[in-house]
């Protein structure tokens, strides 16, 4: 982290996991962990959750993100919640193109696009996932996929509309595997997604971005990473729905 030129953010991806009673009480078991928190701290929850999130976080400064948004204001899009719809409950973030999303469900990169342009639209902001598959890592890709993946998404985003705007860096063959990206590896991409952020608009604007690292960050391996000067945060999995673990990744992003 480079915290004079931009603060660390923690944000836990909770994925599909949690009732709203137990969003109620694992919020409130992470308070006042994080209380004095020098970083700011997000936590993403289902669709359910997010009014028993909102709730849950009066009173301190964590704040709240959706995992997903759809592109379009309204429509014939049975299942999809907009980003308008998330801004009028007052949710402030929102993760778009997480691998899970690109995955399973045909997620692409012009997608992402659509629903980076409706979240800016509507003020949230962005946390953008980009990452590289084992398969294209050992074939030496991992810059031109995340390249790709970074110039499709921003098409279009102004430096002004950057500042919403947060990439995690989760190489796809880091989630949910129990492999992590060692510190060096993940300084060297986010460095060069900085590099890439400078190339499209100013060295400034590269700097007061976030990048954070995701794929397996946990209680045991958080300080190693993020005692790296490109490596602004954590989007957090697993560790995030444990208590005491997200609150040591918080405390390591807080020194």
């Amino acid at each position: 982290m480079n915290k004079s030129l931009r603060k660390a953010v923690i944000a836990g991806n909770w994925k599909m996991n949690k009732t709203p009673a137990e969003t109620t009480e694992l919020i409130n078991s992470i308070k006042p962990l994080v209380k004095d928190a020098d970083c700011d701290v997000v936590v993403c929850v289902p669709y359910v959750d997010l009014f028993a999130a909102l709730d849950a976080v009066k009173g301190s400064d964590i704040k709240v993100g959706a995992e997903n948004c759809h592109w379009a204001n309204s429509g014939a899009f049975t299942g999809e919640i907009s980003a308008d719809m998330l801004k009028a409950i007052g949710v402030p973030y929102v993760i778009i193109g997480h691998s899970e999303r690109r995955q399973y469900f045909g997620e692409t990169d012009n997608t992402v696009h659509d629903r980076v342009r409706a979240a800016l639209d509507a003020g949230l902001t962005i946390i953008l996932c980009v990452g590289e598959r084992l398969e294209e890592r050992e074939s030496n890709i991992t810059m031109e996929i995340i390249g790709a993946q970074v110039k499709i998404a921003l098409a279009g985003v102004s430096a002004e509309e950057l500042s919403n705007i947060i990439i995690a860096y989760e190489p796809v063959w880091a989630i949910g595997t129990g492999r992590t990206a060692t510190a060096d590896q993940a300084e060297e991409v986010n460095g060069k997604i900085r590099e890439l952020i400078a190339s499209l608009y100013s060295q400034e604007d590269a700097d007061k971005t976030v990048v954070q690292y995701g794929g397996s960050m946990n209680a045991k391996n958080a300080a190693e990473l993020l005692s790296k000067p490109d490596v602004d945060g954590g989007l957090i999995g697993g560790a995030s729905l444990k208590a005491p673990d997200f609150a040591a990744i918080v405390e390591a992003a807080s020194k």
